[in-house]
Parts: structure tokens; C-alpha cells; sequence
């Protein structure tokens, strides 16, 4: 089936059409989220779920940070310590 542009005003509607989805669809969330935060605020412990929140937070950031920030050793010089150990081991010459 050979692909064929739709018309100028076709495309503006879609992208019409698109924006409004993408818009509701913010809004929705924002209600989501701000009713949620209402009834956390309600909460007698919210004072503890802020302190786990935060503390689960940092984690999160502690173990993002280990698996992006560092960078790997490389493959050959891994392969290499596997054989001067294995040597080792083995009682052979360094």
C-alpha cells in the first residue's frame, strides 16, 4: 500500500486533535497528582511518609548515580587480571 500524505488540513486537524489528547491527558494527571497530595496532607503520619519518601529518594539517587556515573573497567583489563589470577592460583610465573 503506498503512503500518501494526507492534505494540509487533514494534518492540522490531527495535529489538532493530538495536542487536545495530550493536554487532557496533563490535566488528568495533574488532578491525579494534586488529589493525592490532599490526601496525604490529611494523613496524622505525614511527617514519617516525607522522612521515608526522602530517604527511599536518596536511595533511588545513590544507585542511579553507581549504575550511570561510573564507568565500567574495561573488558580487555578484566580478561587480564582473570589470567594473572588464574597464574597465581596456579602457582606460575608472573
Amino acid at each position: 500500500m503506498p503512503h500518501t500524505t494526507p492534505p494540509d488540513g487533514r494534518r492540522d486537524q490531527q495535529a489538532l486533535l493530538i495536542v487536545a489528547g495530550l493536554a487532557d491527558l496533563a490535566v488528568t494527571a495533574v488532578g491525579s497528582a494534586a488529589g493525592a497530595v490532599r490526601s496525604l496532607l490529611r494523613r496524622s503520619d505525614a511527617v514519617e511518609l516525607v522522612k521515608e519518601a526522602e530517604a527511599d529518594l536518596e536511595a533511588r539517587g545513590r544507585l542511579a548515580l553507581d549504575r550511570y556515573g561510573s564507568v565500567p573497567p574495561a573488558h580487555l583489563e578484566v580478561l587480564a587480571r582473570r589470567v594473572l589470577a588464574r597464574r597465581t592460583a596456579a602457582g606460575g610465573d608472573v
